[in-house]
Order: C-alpha cells, then sequence, then structure tokens
C-alpha cells in the first residue's frame, strides 16, 4: 500500500465517485410509516448499483491485488471490468443470490456464505473463471479460512467508524485498508495453495 499508495488512492477516488449514482437507490419510508412511491432514479439507482457498480468494484479490486503481488498497473485499469461484464455482473447477481438465501435460513448460513465467497471478484479477474466456476472455486479456495475472513470483516467496522471520526476524510483510508487486506489474503492463500501443488509433485 505503501509503494503503490498514490495509484491506489486514485482507484480509491474512483470508486467513490462511481458510487454516488447508486445512492439514488435509497428507500425512505416516510414519516407516517407509510411506504412511498417509487421515482424514476430510484429505479434507475438500483440498477446501476446492481450491473454497473460491480464493474468497477471488481476492477478495483483487482488492481489492490497487482499492488499486493507488487505488479506494476496503470489507474485506468480500473475500467477493465467492462471487459469482463458479463462474467463480473453475473458472478455479483450469484453471489447476492447465494448470500440473500443463506440470510433467509437464520442470517448464519448468509454470513458463512459471505465469508466463503470472498474470493469470487479476485477469481473472475485473476482467473478469467465464469460466475459458476467462480463461486466453486473461491469456495473450496476459502476452506480454512472462514474465521479469519469473518475476523477480518468484523475489524472492518472500527476501522470506519475511526475513519468517520477523521474528518470523514479517513474513510478513504479505511476503504483502501480494507481493499489491500482481503486482496493480501487472496494473494497469500493462492500463494500457499500453489506451493501446496508443488511440493505434491515434487513428492
Amino acid at each position: 500500500m505503501k509503494k503503490y499508495f498514490l495509484p491506489l488512492l486514485l482507484v480509491m477516488l474512483i470508486i467513490i465517485v462511481a458510487e454516488i449514482p447508486a445512492s439514488m437507490a435509497d428507500y425512505q419510508v416516510g414519516e407516517d410509516l407509510k411506504f412511498e412511491p417509487v421515482t424514476p432514479f430510484q429505479i434507475l439507482g438500483f440498477f446501476y448499483w446492481l450491473l454497473v457498480l460491480p464493474v468497477f468494484q471488481y476492477g478495483a479490486s483487482y488492481l489492490y491485488l497487482k499492488a499486493a503481488r507488487n505488479q506494476s498497473f496503470e489507474v485506468k485499469e480500473v475500467f477493465n471490468g467492462f471487459n469482463k461484464y458479463f462474467k463480473v455482473v453475473l458472478a455479483h447477481l450469484l453471489t447476492l443470490c447465494l448470500v440473500f438465501l443463506g440470510l433467509i435460513f437464520f442470517i448464519i448460513p448468509g454470513i458463512i456464505i459471505l465469508c466463503r465467497l470472498a474470493f469470487v471478484p479476485y477469481i473472475v479477474m485473476d482467473q478469467d473463471l465464469g460466475p459458476v466456476a467462480a463461486v466453486e472455486k473461491s469456495w473450496q479456495m476459502t476452506r480454512g479460512h472462514g474465521w479469519t475472513i469473518f475476523g477480518m470483516g468484523l475489524l472492518m467496522i472500527p476501522i470506519i467508524i475511526i475513519g468517520v471520526l477523521l474528518l470523514l476524510v479517513g474513510v478513504i483510508f479505511a476503504a483502501m485498508w480494507i481493499f489491500c487486506s482481503f486482496a493480501g489474503l487472496y494473494y497469500a492463500v493462492t500463494q500457499a495453495q500453489q506451493n501446496e501443488g508443488a511440493a505434491d509433485i515434487t513428492n
């Protein structure tokens, strides 16, 4: 993160700007607890959040992975997710559906699924797998690392709170730290599995 600080900062700023249209999807209940009519802007914001924003997020995740690998990159590569648009969106939709189904069954299964599918964005961008294969691969790769991912998820809460307390500007650096952490974990797991595979071949 230190070596590539400025490029990663620019990538994060792009993500923040990209998230602005998704805010149109926010739905508020009226003061009288009656549901307000859904506006066209909210509908557009929802579909943007569902079908466009993930492409930016997947692209950003891959650049943070490159930084974790100490590989040089250009900020414009954050848009490379559009080159794999259908794989990215379908993988995102499949992940959302699985997590939602898990949450319906007493919440805990949803949390487990969310942790086990944490590597899907990296797998789609890094290994160029399709949505189903990426989900299966993430499930296999995160075996034995579920508690680590869950712990990292919990750690995000105080980090974001600290970022908010630092005049909101700290949220940007908190988000950068979170992106770096998950990218670093994916990189560490892939390296460990590659070493295990090489050891098995040698034996």
